[in-house]
């Protein structure tokens, strides 16, 4: 389906396997988040107005995974950034306001480097419809056009959160509602991969970029990516913080994957992509849940809450175990399948370097979401003031939420873990996927 704009410029669709299977995690994770998030909304206030543009910005990001060429995907995903941010700036204190529009000037900012490689590009006469191996690969790219493919990696990474143009998602996300941080985390960042996916496997092509320096500081950003947002978690004191930096952090594993263009390591990417939006949702409505029932908000309030709240915290914990890779749960496996791509690439270094990195930020994320569960099930109950929960009266019928915020939690949480069970099915439409790009 094509509808002509200019002699050179149109908007096309039409429905390939990966759109198709993007489109059904976003459709998937956006009403179980806004089944739980209602709830949620209720108690925070402006229910309607929040769901005015939660909804819209699912239908804009579905239509975008069936977009056939650049200049499509490039108006749905500006279309997206608008929509979503009120979704940030709800509470509208002064801290959303400033933190939408760190978002909307982060995101602009990176839509920008998108479009300069898109003129680049038509300007030469290029096709960029989209065609599973690249609609211009095989050929050797001037300079010219290798910077502007960087630029394009570098713009989509912003929404992805890659370093240096990550800053927005740790701001954003401890002043918007719960369910909003979910589908930023876990949807909206997801926006960015899909565009690297179709920009670099089915425009530029993976042969185009494969050994150039584009493809080597692509290598280089996400494997720092990975071990700074690990990091930048572990020492954060604030809940929904800590999950943004996780996000950064894990966000680039998928990046990382991609990056290597390697067959393998491309389905570990995109069965990363898959299981950390479930999880990552999880864990976001877990910290609304929390937020909603205790008003707390920092991790060292959260000692002895887990006995109070034991279905939300017990989701956190399996899905926290989940992200960290422990088999058989579902990131062990995409993991797995980036480590074996990073060994088969055939890059000296990186065969070596990002395993180990890769291990290393799950000891981290071992160390900033576990330590939760043990103090929030085995320590004693805290108050904000260090007095003993006992005494505080404000705070003394806290417990789980209601059905239709655990539900969604619960439904969640067990897709985590039997998708780490029984990859087959996901794994063997991936390799189809994959034998048609490589």
């Amino acid at each position: 389906m094509s509808y002509t704009i200019t002699d050179s410029i149109s908007l096309m669709f039409g429905a390939d396997t990966l759109g198709i299977l993007f489109a059904a995690l976003f459709a998937g994770i956006f009403v179980l988040v806004g089944i739980a998030g209602y709830e949620y909304m209720q108690h925070e206030g402006g229910c309607g107005r929040f769901y005015a543009f939660f909804i819209p910005t699912a239908l804009v990001l579905i239509l975008a995974c069936f977009a056939g060429n650049f200049f499509t995907y490039y108006v749905l995903f500006e279309l997206m950034t608008f929509i979503s941010m009120p979704m940030v700036l709800h509470d509208r204190t002064h801290d959303s306001v400033m933190a939408a529009l760190k978002y909307l000037f982060y995101s602009v900012g990176g839509a920008f480097l998108t479009i300069f490689g898109f003129f680049l590009f038509m300007s030469e006469g290029y096709d960029l419809a989209f065609r599973a191996g690249g609609s211009i690969g095989g050929i050797a790219l001037s300079e010219r056009e290798l910077f502007a493919v960087f630029l394009m990696i570098l713009g989509f990474g912003t929404k992805a959160g890659m370093f240096p143009m990550h800053g927005w998602l740790p701001t954003a996300h401890p002043v918007a509602p719960a369910p909003a941080s979910a589908v930023l985390s876990g949807v909206i960042t997801k926006a960015g991969v899909l565009g690297i996916i179709r920009c670099i496997f089915y425009v530029v092509g993976p042969d185009s970029i494969r050994g150039t320096w584009v493809q080597q500081i692509w290598i280089i950003l996400s494997l720092i990516t990975v071990f700074m947002g690990s990091m930048m978690a572990y020492q954060e004191k604030v809940l929904k913080k800590r999950l943004a930096y996780s996000t950064v952090s894990q966000v680039s594993y998928v990046l990382f994957g991609l990056s290597l263009l390697e067959p393998v390591a491309f389905v570990g990417a995109v069965l990363h992509v898959i299981f950390h939006s479930i999880v990552k949702d999880t864990l976001f409505l877990t910290a609304g849940a929390v937020i909603m029932k205790s008003g707390r908000k920092l991790v060292k309030e959260l000692d002895g809450i887990g006995r109070k709240m034991p279905v939300t915290f017990w989701c956190f914990t399996l899905v926290s175990i989940t992200l960290i890779g422990i088999p058989p749960t579902s990131a062990f496996v995409s993991k797995w399948y980036l480590a074996v791509g990073a060994l088969n690439s055939g890059i000296p270094v990186i065969r070596w370097l990002g395993p180990a990195v890769l291990l290393v930020s799950a000891l981290l994320t071992a160390g900033y979401l576990l330590t939760i569960s043990l103090h929030a099930f085995f320590s004693d109950d805290y108050t904000q003031d260090g007095n003993s929960a006992g005494s505080d009266t404000g705070h003394a019928d806290i417990s789980d939420p209601g059905p239709g915020m655990c539900i969604p939690i619960i439904i969640l949480t067990a897709a985590a873990v039997v998708f780490g069970i029984m990859p087959v099915g996901l794994t063997g439409v991936l390799e189809t996927v994959t034998s048609a790009l490589f």
